[in-house]
């Protein structure tokens, strides 16, 4: 087996013809002798001349490639049940683990299924009615099933990715995903996907259980009573993969003495840029409509602190993501095409336990920090004459680093509206300072990018919890509660949906294992 690299013109079909000879090059033989080739990777290099590079798999005839292969779903509706609590991709994964490995898993969702989970949406965005149970982060699905379906982990510490990305195809996504250096499913597609996972599961002889909002934990001899209000599951092990804003998840651990502690976040604005702007800065100047929608990341240091771009959203929109009346929380979404006349990300500055101002202790220090900030967002909008709900504190970008309040606004994919406001006061100031230092420099590699063109919204602050739920190392029970599994981005270890299913996996291979 010999793996290569080709380059391909964007725009240019890449023919089988085309791989064989390049195989044939590459393991120094003649086309005919050419056994199996295999793309492995696909990605965009703006460099120069605009290109798609792949990265490609060949053997000779009397050789094989080795294919990936999915582990079958086994029937389980007289197995032993293991309660998973949340259907985001953690608990989708996981529930999805357990039945192949013969164990029944009985999925709680406090929110609805996915279809019931989108006209809550529209209520949330039009009419500013919020469901705090089945919203932008609460449902079938979780709060990546509305934010573009971005699948960038590729790092291999939790295991091998493919058990995610095959899994997902096989229930409905592009095959696309399994190459593309950037893979994205979209907000359009991932409900029939979540759908489709939700199937196989129930089919299976596993469970769903919708509007089942856990309230208490009950450790008993065999195992667990998990009660969701009146109703009682029993279950000998639990895997609790509750999301990154299950407040009261946190406050039923506090309530029980287990142990929970205050862990790092990020916090910042939501940025919105005209998406022709982004492509001409990415394509430097050549980009063409059949070029993929430009998109893009970057790093930097201010004062010890990392400043980011975070789900970064191209052809997108921006969203209301609160899960509580009384704040203003964005978040953003695409579809799978992309196309949208806006592009947007979260710029955000990396929080650590005693960044926040005196007043604030305990594990739930960052949390009520995080809260008071989403709150300060949605007091100053209603006192200056805001005519929804959710409407969100804006600034122009320079107008954001000078101090200085906008005059006006630009247009905005954000249904709830925008006011403008001096959000270089309203944001905590040292999120504030590294912001207006850090966007003029972006500038320096991405040049237009700074322009009072884009537009801050604020804010953004749900890019993973601010609480960790501490497991053990080794079996990955809750360091004080033997049997509990807690997992995902709501126990701290995740943050995004693809290293969120991995956890899943892993966990729910060490309840088997236990």
């Amino acid at each position: 087996m010999k793996e290569f690299e080709i380059a391909q013109k964007i725009g240019k079909e890449l023919t089988d013809s085309d791989l064989r000879e390049a195989a044939a090059k590459a393991l120094g033989i003649r086309p005919e002798q050419v056994g199996q080739v295999k793309v492995v990777r696909r990605s965009v290099d703006a460099r120069q001349e605009i290109l798609y590079r792949y990265r490609v798999q060949a053997c000779r005839c009397s050789e094989t490639l080795e294919p990936f292969t999915v582990a079958p779903y086994l029937d389980v509706h007289q197995a032993t049940p293991v309660v998973v609590v949340g259907a985001g991709p953690a608990g989708m994964f996981a529930a999805l683990t357990l039945l192949q490995r013969g164990l029944k898993p009985i999925v709680l969702e406090r929110g609805k299924d996915v279809e019931r989970r989108k006209v809550d949406m529209a209520r949330l965005s039009l009419e500013g009615v919020l469901n705090p149970d089945s919203n932008y982060c609460y449902g079938e699905g979780g709060a990546g099933a509305f934010s573009d379906g971005k699948l960038y982990t590729r790092s291999s510490k939790r295991g091998d990715i493919r058990e995610v990305l095959y899994q997902l195809v096989s229930f409905g996504a592009s095959p696309d995903i399994l190459i593309d250096a950037h893979p994205h499913i979209g907000t359009d597609r991932l409900p029939e996907v979540v759908k489709n996972i939700r199937r196989c599961i129930e089919d299976h002889g596993g469970e769903y259980h919708f509007d089942s909002r856990v309230t208490d934990i009950v450790p008993v001899s065999d195992g667990f009573q998990v009660y969701c209000g009146k109703t009682i599951f029993k279950a000998s092990k639990i895997i609790l993969a509750c999301g990154h804003s299950a407040r009261d998840i946190y406050e039923l651990f506090a309530a029980k003495g287990w142990a929970l502690e205050a862990k790092g976040f990020a916090l910042g604005v939501r940025v919105e840029h005209p998406q022709w702007l982004i492509n001409q800065i990415r394509y430097h100047g050549k980009y063409q409509p059949f070029m993929p929608t430009a998109e893009y990341s970057f790093v930097q240091q201010v004062d010890e602190r990392g400043v980011f771009s975070f789900c970064m959203c191209p052809g997108g929109i921006l969203v209301p993501s609160s899960t509580e009346d009384g704040t203003v929380v964005l978040n953003g979404m695409s579809n799978a095409a992309r196309n949208s006349k806006w592009a947007n990300s979260g710029i955000v500055v990396q929080i650590e336990p005693g960044d926040q101002p005196d007043g604030y202790h305990g594990p739930f220090a960052l949390m009520d920090f995080q809260r008071d900030v989403e709150r300060a967002m949605y007091t100053w909008a209603q006192e200056h004459g805001a005519k929804h709900p959710f409407t969100a504190p804006a600034q122009r970008m320079k107008d954001f680093c000078r101090g200085i309040v906008s005059k006006d606004l630009p247009k905005t994919s954000y249904h709830p509206g925008a006011l403008t406001a001096p959000l270089h006061e309203l944001l905590p100031q040292h999120v504030a300072l590294r912001l207006r230092r850090a966007l003029p420099q972006v500038d320096r590699s991405m040049h237009g990018y700074y322009t009072n063109d884009a537009l801050l919204l604020g804010v953004e602050s749900r890019t993973s919890s601010p609480i960790r739920l501490p497991r053990n190392p080794e079996t990955l029970e809750h360091v004080d509660v033997p049997g509990l599994y807690p997992c995902g981005e709501g126990a701290g270890y995740a943050g995004g949906i693809v290293s969120s299913a991995m956890d899943g996996i892993n966990v729910a291979k060490a309840v088997v294992c236990k």
